[in-house]
C-alpha cells in the first residue's frame, strides 16, 4: 500500500494561467495564458530558459501565490480565488516544498528540522520523524546540526521535512542546483524511489538528469507553453514529454 494519500485522475489542473507584476507603470507579465495538467502519480519536470516563468508557476500552484487571471485546479479543488488562511491550509496539510537552498534552521537539529512541520501542524510525529530520516539515509544525522552535514545530507533532510505531514503533492525547485553530479544523481533517484511509492511530484529545473528522469515535461518560454523543441530529451524515447497538456 502506497504511504502517500493520493486519490484518481488529476493531481494539478491549470487553464490560461496569467500572472502580471507591476513595477512602477511597467506591466510584467510572468506568465501568459498557461495551460497544463498534472496526473495523480506523475514524476513531472517544469523546464525553460532563466526567466520563462518557472518558478512563478510553481509558486502558484503551491498556493504561495495567486494568479492575475485563470483557473486553477488542486487535489480537486479550485484554488485561483481562495483567502490566504485556506491557501495556507492547502501548503501545510496538503503540499511538501523543497528548495533548492535547502532552508534548514542553523540552530535546529536534523530531527527537530524535519519535524517542523508537524509542529506548526500540532503534531506529534516522533515515529514519522525517524522514519523518513531512515528513508533518506540520515539515521546517524539525527542529533547534527545542518553546518555538520554535506551538501546532498541537506538536501536529504529537506526532503524529509517535506514529507512529514505526508503531503499528497510535493514541490521542488532545483532541488539539484547547488550540488555537484554524483549527489545530484542521488537526489534524483530519491524522487525516482518516492513517485514509485505513490508521491506526485513537480520539479522545476535546468538540470538535463533531472528533467530526463521525469515522466513528463513541461516546456515554458517567455511566460507562455513552449513547443516540444524546447523539451529536455529523454535516454527512454518510449517516455512521453509535452510542451503543452490538454
Amino acid at each position: 500500500m502506497s504511504p502517500f494519500p493520493n486519490g484518481s485522475g488529476c493531481a494539478v489542473a491549470a487553464v490560461a494561467l496569467t500572472k502580471i507584476y507591476r513595477r512602477g507603470r511597467e506591466q510584467v507579465r510572468a506568465l501568459d495564458n498557461v495551460t497544463f495538467e498534472v496526473r495523480t502519480g506523475e514524476f513531472i519536470a517544469v523546464v525553460g530558459p532563466s526567466g520563462s516563468g518557472k518558478s512563478t508557476l510553481l509558486n502558484i500552484v503551491g498556493c504561495m501565490d495567486g494568479p492575475t487571471s485563470g483557473t486553477l485546479r488542486l487535489l480537486g479543488n479550485p484554488v485561483e480565488n481562495v483567502t490566504e488562511r485556506e491557501r495556507t491550509l492547502l501548503r501545510r496539510e496538503k503540499i511538501g516544498f523543497v528548495f533548492q537552498h535547502f532552508g534548514l534552521l542553523p540552530t535546529l537539529t536534523v530531527a527537530e528540522n524535519v519535524a517542523l512541520p508537524a509542529f506548526f501542524a500540532r503534531r506529534q510525529l516522533d515515529h514519522r520523524v525517524n522514519e523518513l530520516l531512515e528513508q533518506v539515509g540520515l539515521s546517524q544525522r539525527v542529533s547534527h546540526r545542518p553546518h555538520e552535514l554535506s551538501g546532498g545530507e541537506m538536501q536529504r533532510a529537506a526532503i524529509a521535512r517535506a514529507l512529514v505531514n505526508r503531503p499528497q503533492l510535493l514541490l521542488a525547485d532545483e532541488p539539484t542546483g547547488n550540488l555537484d553530479t554524483t549527489t545530484g544523481q542521488a537526489i534524483i533517484e530519491l524522487f525516482r524511489q518516492l513517485n514509485a511509492e505513490g508521491l506526485t511530484i513537480v520539479v522545476v529545473t535546468h538540470n538535463p538528469a533531472l528533467a530526463s528522469a521525469a515522466q513528463r515535461q513541461i516546456a515554458l518560454r517567455d511566460g507562455q507553453n513552449a513547443p516540444a523543441s524546447h523539451l529536455v530529451p529523454h535516454a527512454n524515447p518510449a517516455i512521453r514529454h509535452d510542451a503543452i497538456l490538454a
